[in-house]
């Protein structure tokens, strides 16, 4: 598997969730309606930080082997956003009803989750022979 279309996959998801929340902290949460709480919008850049971070982590991996144990602090740092995120999303769908951003969100997560736990757990990183 060429794991360079997951890291830009993922970096451009990330990237635009960080950029978004970097920018329109307030626009975010009239979007999800949540009040506007003095340290919400602050919470809220930080958080958009974060994910700028690991897209450009992402987007600085993905012309190296990444699988078994190359690389293995990025898939596992992957793996491990994903998944949690998956299943804290999933939570709060069955809890708090259905809402259609979180939802479209969650369904996004739950496939990064899905690739990098086969990456983390099951793909060697090794190239066979005339595979790209």
């Amino acid at each position: 598997m060429n794991t360079k279309y997951l890291l830009v996959s993922s970096s451009v998801f990330l990237g635009f969730l960080g950029l978004l929340a970097l920018f329109v902290p307030e626009e975010l949460l009239k979007i999800l309606s949540l009040p506007f709480t003095s340290p919400l919008p602050v919470l809220i850049q930080l958080l958009g930080a974060l994910y700028l971070s690991f897209a450009l982590m992402n987007w600085t991996a993905k012309d190296n082997i990444i699988g078994g144990v190359y690389l293995r602090p990025i898939s596992i740092a992957n793996f491990s956003h994903f998944m949690i995120g998956a299943l804290s999303l999933l939570n709060n769908q069955l809890s708090n009803g259905a809402n259609l951003y979180f939802l479209s969100v969650s369904v996004v997560y739950a496939v990064f989750a899905i690739i990098f736990t086969w990456l983390v757990f099951f793909h060697t990183g090794i190239q066979k022979p005339g595979v790209n």
